[in-house]
Order: C-alpha cells, then sequence, then structure tokens
C-alpha cells in the first residue's frame, strides 16, 4: 500500500503519513487505530507505544460483548439470530457442530443466506488423529461418530445449494468458531469436558482492538489447509 493510499483511507494528509514513517512520529490515537484497521494489524505492533498498548488492551475488552459460563446457557436462538443478521459472511469451524447440524429452523437460516452472504463450514475429518483424541479427552470417544452425523444433517445444504462451501480438517482445534460478519461466538475447549460444559466468548470487533481478529485468523489459516467435502465423505458418513 502507497502513502497515498493509506492516507486517503484514513482521511488525512499524506505528508503527515510520511512523517510517521520517516521522523518516527506517533499519531493520535484515533488515527493508530484507523491505519490497524487498514492494514489488518494490532495497533502496537505499529507503535510501541504505552499510550497504543493501554488502549489496545481496553478496546479488546471492550470486544467481548457477553461471556458464557457454559455453551448450553447460551440463548438457545442465539446462533440462529446472529446467522440471519449477516450481510456478508457466515464461517464455522468445529469439529462437529452437531447441535447446530440437528436443528432444522438453523439449516433453513444457512439456505436463505446462501444467496447473497459467503458461507464456509469447516468440520473435522473424521479419520484424523486430531479427531480421535478430541473424542478420547472429551471422554466419549465418539467424535469421529458426530461429526459424521452431522455430515448426513448437511447433505441436502452440499447437494442442492453448492455456493455453501464444506471443507474438512485435520487440525487440533482449542476452540470452535462461530463468525458472522463482525460478531463471533468462541466455545472453548477444555480437556475432559465436553464442548457444552466449556466456557462461550460472544465477540464483537472494533478497529485496533485485535481480539477479534485473532480468532478470525485462526479460521482463516485451518481454511486454508483443509480440504474440500466430496461426494464420498458425504456417502460414507
Amino acid at each position: 500500500m502507497t502513502i497515498q493510499q493509506l492516507a486517503e483511507q484514513i482521511e488525512v494528509n499524506p505528508k503527515t503519513v510520511e512523517r510517521w514513517i520517516t521522523q518516527g512520529k506517533v499519531p493520535y490515537r484515533r488515527h493508530q487505530y484507523a491505519t490497524a484497521s487498514v492494514l489488518n494489524v494490532d495497533v502496537i505492533t505499529l507503535w510501541d507505544d504505552a499510550r497504543s498498548l493501554d488502549s489496545a488492551t481496553d478496546l479488546s475488552k471492550a470486544e467481548i460483548v457477553t461471556v458464557y459460563p457454559h455453551r448450553h446457557v447460551v440463548p438457545t436462538d442465539l446462533w440462529r439470530q446472529l446467522c440471519e443478521r449477516a450481510k456478508e459472511r457466515i464461517d464455522i469451524l468445529v469439529y462437529a457442530g452437531i447441535g447446530l447440524a440437528e436443528d432444522p429452523r438453523f439449516l433453513s437460516v444457512l439456505k436463505a443466506k446462501s444467496k447473497s452472504v459467503a458461507i464456509r463450514v469447516l468440520m473435522g475429518d473424521p479419520a484424523c488423529e486430531a479427531v480421535i483424541r478430541r473424542g478420547i479427552d472429551e471422554g466419549h470417544r465418539i467424535m469421529d461418530g458426530k461429526i459424521r452425523n452431522a455430515l448426513v444433517n448437511y447433505r441436502p445444504l452440499f447437494t442442492s445449494h453448492p455456493e455453501i462451501t464444506f471443507r474438512l480438517h485435520d487440525t487440533v482445534l482449542y476452540n470452535s468458531i462461530y463468525r458472522v460478519d463482525d460478531e463471533m461466538l468462541v466455545n472453548t475447549h477444555v480437556y475432559g469436558i465436553g464442548a457444552y460444559l466449556a466456557p462461550v466468548l460472544h465477540l464483537r470487533r472494533l478497529p485496533g482492538g485485535g481480539l477479534f481478529d485473532t480468532f478470525a485468523n485462526s479460521v482463516q489459516q485451518t481454511w486454508e489447509g483443509a480440504r474440500p467435502v466430496t461426494e464420498h465423505d458425504i456417502a460414507g458418513a
């Protein structure tokens, strides 16, 4: 990105941006946050400034809308309501996510939104080591079976709505992540208990905050390393 392009996007004089680079001038905080947002990095990556550090910490805290102590206390309709508000994207990163896959109302929302919103569903490869290990860690040893059940439930979407993209990953997940535009539900994974008993963070992205983007980047990296779901995967489920 050129100095001119950045200046136009954050609405400052190009000479001001040039002084940040060549003279080490520290911008006003509002310009720091705007620049970090445009460049998709944390503000303290650009300016090692005590004011920036304190403010970035406060912003990250402000990105936390709610913390639920367990997934089962998250309002039942919240997952669906978030997706109904989607205008640009819906990303789902899970091993199985069987609860959503078993909800016909949620599946109906995905069908309706697929006409105008990019939808990506990332599920665990049922044969991979990470999936088998997660089943053992949760104490039931059937995570692969849950994934296969979810694939069966998603079959109508896979066959009739090709614009909804499904991939299988072999990643060790530390969180299940459900992103809708600039909102996100993060279901942490805790050793020894099922995900339904683990905490859930409801996040809303703020420019310069950093917390939301950390999880969003994890989704993207997992997506890039995953493989497309095939007819064989569906038929074998």
